[in-house]
């Protein structure tokens, strides 16, 4: 025994060995794939940024190309003044010499007015000796001094730090998670954060290989999560956090693995009534599925119509064997068992009817039940029954024992069984309302079993006990509570 719980040992610690290594040669494969993805992203920054200051220098060159086309158009329209004022100048001025040798006094006269009046009218006169612009270029100049000075002080961006959480913090109830974390320092840049979650069947430390996805959870801007309407189909769920600020996110916080357990089973449709239509949590009578059953104690079935009424019973039957078929169950016992076991600890599932159902259970029963018994006519199985045809009844059954219960019948039935404490119970699913409890000592594995006729039946499973239901317990408990009349020691 001691070898073999070292060989245990040495098997888990190979099997954790093996995880971390995955887990290592995966990492190093995500560091190259980002490595590449970083260096293609800095890329495409630099890019970005050589674009835009292209297009600036394009736009700033054609600026200072149309200020220089402007101050040559403005000289060269001066020029064209000047020149034109200077050929008039020239003409005039050869005018003048050629009047200085008039000898007649009288045309001298005569030609130096107009000489006077030619002058004084001259554009020569009028205009203006100063350029109408510069030269000078330098209010175009710019001065990247500042800007290469930030571009110089540009670094990687600030990554904030893993969250941590706070596992004491957490809480698994009510088929919800509830998640708290923390900052192992104070970050105001933080803006929301990133929950990821898997279900998984392994505890310790996430797994890579035959492991399901994560599922994400993005932008939340507190430090805590719920996550609810889960079905809790594994017994761990893996989860972690990781900080976003406006631009970058940091690293994931170390995974922790959260209990999930919870009782799991389908209905087990290779050992149903053979006028039960089964398909996973879900059963519904079918009329046309008994056609051609065998003889049913002794007699032909022929007289039997296909909606024959559930309350007759059938308890002096000989047992069918133990070996499932679609013949495990026949006559009146439109029954379906679960397909796994209750053999300890406390479960809980649920159950709703369609609303036109005639009639129906929802109990336990111990393996092996007979061909013709219905739950709750021997003293090897516990329900409780609702029965729509004529007239609405309510009533707990076992050992073919029925206590009426004068309560309203709930849209949804809550089962809880305490298989090591003795104890089924059933409630109103919605708000936790306590229908029935049946006190006993199971002596044996516990099939959950329903039987349905005129109708159907959806069951949910994979549920954990509620909150609710474990105070009922525990107060019940506590004050003694009331022993039920059809409480049987089996």
């Amino acid at each position: 025994e001691t070898l073999q719980r070292i060989v245990s040992t040495l098997v888990n610690k190979n099997d954790e060995i093996h995880n971390f290594i995955d887990m290592l040669n995966h990492t190093i494969s995500n560091v190259q794939v980002n490595s590449s993805n970083a260096i293609s992203e800095l890329d495409e920054e630099f890019d970005g940024l050589y674009s835009v200051l292209h297009e600036m220098k394009g736009s700033m060159a054609s600026t200072i190309q149309q200020e220089e086309a402007r101050k040559i158009q403005a000289l060269q329209d001066q020029l064209s003044q000047c020149s034109r004022a200077l050929e008039s100048s020239e003409e005039l001025l050869e005018l003048a010499v050629q009047s200085l040798d008039i000898k007649n006094p009288e045309e001298l006269l005569e030609a130096a007015r107009q000489i006077k009046d030619s002058v004084t009218v001259a554009s020569a006169f009028r205009l203006s000796l100063k350029p109408k612009v510069s030269d000078s270029m330098t209010h175009m100049m710019v001065d990247f001094a500042l800007e290469k000075r930030m571009l110089q002080a540009v670094k990687f961006l600030p990554v904030p730090k893993a969250p941590e959480i706070d596992v004491a913090a957490c809480l698994v109830a009510d088929n919800c998670i509830t998640i708290s974390w923390r900052m192992p320092e104070e970050d105001s840049r933080i803006d929301h954060f990133v929950l990821e979650y898997r279900k998984t069947n392994f505890d310790g430390l996430p797994r890579l290989k035959g492991e399901q996805r994560w599922e994400l959870v993005d932008y939340i801007k507190s430090t805590q999560y719920t996550l609810s309407g889960l079905k809790f189909d594994t017994k761990y769920m893996n989860l972690r956090v990781q900080a976003c600020n406006k631009a970058v996110a940091g690293e994931y916080s170390d995974p922790v693995t959260l209990e999930t357990k919870a009782f799991v089973f389908s209905l087990d449709s290779t050992s149903s009534h053979l006028n039960l239509k089964v398909e996973d949590t879900y059963v519904e009578w079918d009329p046309t599925g008994g056609k051609g059953q065998e003889k049913i104690k002794g007699k032909e079935n022929k007289t039997r119509s296909n909606t024959a009424s559930p309350k007759r019973s059938t308890n002096n039957s000989p047992r069918a064997s133990a070996r499932g078929g679609r013949d495990r169950f026949a006559g009146e016992s439109y029954t379906v068992l679960g397909d796994t076991a209750v053999e300890s600890g406390q479960h809980y599932w649920e159950v709703r009817a369609q609303k036109d159902c005639k009639s129906y259970s929802v109990g336990v029963t111990y393996r092996n039940p007979g061909k013709f018994d219905q739950l709750g006519k021997t003293n090897s199985s516990w329900c409780i029954h609702i029965n729509n045809w004529l007239q609405t009844t309510f009533s707990a059954k076992h050992n073919n024992k029925a206590k009426t219960l004068d309560i309203p019948v709930p849209d949804r039935i809550g089962v809880y069984c305490d298989f090591d404490g003795g104890q089924l119970s059933f409630y109103n699913a919605s708000s936790k309302a306590l229908l029935h409890t049946f006190r006993t000592k199971f002596t044996q594995p516990l099939l959950p079993g329903f039987m349905i006729w005129c109708g159907g039946l959806t069951v949910s499973t994979g549920l954990q006990v509620p909150s609710a239901v474990k105070s009922l317990q525990k107060s019940e408990n506590g004050l003694g509570g009331s022993t039920s009349s059809l409480n049987n020691v089996a």
